[in-house]
């Protein structure tokens, strides 16, 4: 629209809204609460006849409300006479002073504050800036350059002579896809992000069409990381790679929801993330981020949503317990397993809540709790069973906390003899054999509730190594280990 025209159009309508409100104040001054009371007493005196047809008052009770009413009726006519002149011209010359400044004031503001002149903006327009905007964004060059520099990360003397080697050694090696997987994962752990994501690149280049989806996907993690949280146009191809071989993953889903939002597509966002915080599992590294910036994508798209309420323990909350007396953790944790499992049995809730429950029961070592907890969670959400069946069957094995928590009962000796061996067998099967992921998380945090942070050190080196190259289940030991408070 032209600025003329704007400004036309604008006036036009000030004019009818200042006309519309005087014309409401005159015909309000010339109507007064008075005349309405000239009605109400008329129809007091019909109905006063009424009554004394009907014999419901006697004669002498009508007179005397005839008299009544009638000398009310003359004092409101009175006053009405005297208030007459009030609707006259001079009276309205205030009010219309006053509406004229408030509709001058109004012009004023929006010349000033506001954007006069400025074109439409429809929805096409927007959407084509927002193209512009993902076509155009800064290369992963040009991000890493842009990106601030990390955090040095502290390290013992000892790892960072293992790095030393390592970084010797794939130098004297190039094409060991081994040692360059080993390497892209503890320069991440350092935070050398870009030394990562070079290691990376050049593994997938060595692997080609056999590089796993696990590949790729770290390749991404570090270029978005080394870009300072940026999804460049380099890390996007390989989260598509990602998706197309696996369209559940929900890594390569919260960076692609996070590209859109950097480029303003918040509604591509929202149908990203907001199932990713609906699925879970609520310990997943992109659930605290989603939590955090969910409403506001919501609400920058223009949907209606309201960010659920998370309730009840985490693993994180039950592992936090260790620094308690074995009883006072028992308490805590019966307490807040409780209140959830009694709300979830009487109100039903979200599946975020069940799988937290069925977790919880998890870290106490109660399988079959966790067990009956997952089949009332189906009957209830019968379209999640794989998630329920995926959350029982992620359960960590071996000791369990409430394990430790009950060898309080015994002698000081026999109690350390129990929980001595039962975590020394674990550990030794996991350092000589190998084991799933569950079970490395279990013994890092059972050696934690134990107090030996070492050998739970120990413990988290030996699995990150163990999952070289796997950086889904690499963050899952970094949560794990950051929960219980373990620092390489």
């Amino acid at each position: 629209m032209d600025n003329w025209l704007f400004w036309a159009v604008a006036g036009a309508t000030t004019l009818g809204v200042g006309f519309i409100l005087l014309q409401a104040l005159r015909q309000s001054a010339t109507a007064s609460d008075d005349g309405a009371a000239l009605k109400v007493y008329r129809d007091q005196l019909t109905e006063v006849d009424r009554d004394l047809a009907r014999n419901v008052i006697t004669a002498a009770e009508a007179e005397r409300l005839r008299t009544e009413v009638s000398r009310r009726l003359l004092d409101a006519d009175r006053a009405l006479q005297s208030a007459a002149p009030k609707g006259g011209k001079g009276s309205a010359l205030p009010a219309t002073l006053l509406i004229a400044a408030l509709l001058g004031l109004g012009l004023y503001a929006y010349d000033r504050l506001g954007a006069p002149g400025y074109g439409d903006l429809p929805l096409a327009t927007r959407l084509a800036m927002t193209d512009d905007n993902y076509r155009n964004r800064p290369s992963q060059a040009e991000a890493e350059a842009a990106a601030p520099a990390p955090e040095p990360v502290k390290t013992d003397p000892q790892f960072t002579e293992l790095m030393t080697k390592l970084r010797e050694v794939v130098k004297q090696r190039p094409d060991d896809p081994q040692g360059l997987a080993l390497l892209a994962k503890n320069e991440a752990q350092l935070g050398n992000f870009a030394a990562s994501r070079a290691a990376y690149q050049h593994l997938l280049q060595l692997k080609g069409d056999s590089a796993s989806v696990n590949d790729h996907l770290g390749l991404a993690q570090t270029m978005i990381l080394a870009a300072g949280g940026f999804v460049s146009p380099e890390a996007e191809q390989q989260l598509i790679v990602v998706l197309e071989r696996d369209p559940a993953n929900g890594l390569a889903r919260y960076f692609s929801g996070l590209m859109f939002a950097q480029v303003g597509r918040f509604d591509r966002a929202f149908a990203l993330w907001e199932p990713l915080l609906r699925e879970g599992p609520e310990d997943a590294p992109w659930m605290e981020p989603i939590r955090a910036g969910l409403q506001e994508v919501a609400d920058r798209a223009g949907i209606k949503y309201q960010l659920p309420d998370a309730k009840g323990p985490s693993a994180g909350d039950v592992a936090a317990a260790a620094d308690m007396t074995p009883e006072a953790r028992q308490e805590m944790i019966k307490g807040m397993v409780g209140q959830l499992e009694s709300r979830l049995s009487t109100e039903g809730g979200p599946i975020e809540d069940w799988l937290k429950l069925i977790n919880a029961y998890g870290v106490l070592g109660e399988a079959d709790r966790a067990k009956t907890t997952a089949d009332q969670a189906k009957a209830a959400h019968p379209d999640q069973a794989a998630a329920l069946d995926a959350a029982l069957a992620a359960l960590p094995k071996g000791p369990s906390t409430s394990d430790v928590a009950a060898a309080a009962q015994m002698t000081p000796e026999d109690r350390q003899a129990m929980i001595t061996g039962m975590v020394d067998q674990l550990e030794t099967r996991l350092f000589t054999d190998g084991g799933p992921l569950a079970d490395w998380l279990k013994l890092m945090s059972s050696l934690m509730v134990l107090g030996d942070k070492p050998r739970a050190t120990a413990a988290y080196e030996k699995a990150a190594a163990a999952f070289a190259g796997d950086t889904e289940a690499l963050g899952q030991i970094e949560d794990a280990a950051s929960t219980a408070g373990i620092t390489p």
